[in-house]
């Protein structure tokens, strides 16, 4: 550690070991046609996430810390719940999946396959559906 990086952010001293997280924005319900037709070819994840949920939040920050899978193996989502709660209300009643948030969901051929909400939400659980 160097006599400066008790001035540096946490974030800034690990950053080199954090890997971006490869997002698509989840805007528009075309938007959600699209990340369904592509879990046809491999495995979509919908990452839905309250910007003003502290919980949201650090759920986020973990998710995207652990992350480590390669772009053409899987698909990321993110839905900003604040700016889109339609396409959130359109997944529960198109999936039947109850509305939580955080909540992570695992679509694979145009069915969700999986669904973790809150603390449950690793990125670890992604594996087993590539």
């Amino acid at each position: 550690m160097g006599i400066f990086d008790k001035f540096k952010s946490e974030r800034d001293i690990v950053k080199k070991e954090i890997v971006e997280v490869p997002w698509h924005v989840l805007s528009k319900m075309e938007d959600l046609d699209e990340a369904v037709e592509q879990s046809n070819s491999k495995p979509v994840v919908i990452f839905k996430h309250s910007t003003t949920c502290g919980i949201s939040k650090m759920v986020l920050r973990q998710f995207e810390k652990d992350y480590n899978y390669d772009a053409d193996k899987i698909e990321l989502y993110f839905l900003d719940l604040k700016q889109n709660r339609n396409i959130s209300n359109e997944i529960e009643s198109r999936f039947s999946v109850r509305h939580e948030s955080p909540q992570l969901l695992v679509v694979k051929n145009g069915t969700i396959v999986h669904h973790d909400s809150h603390q449950g939400i690793d990125a670890a659980h992604l594996a087993k559906f590539l």
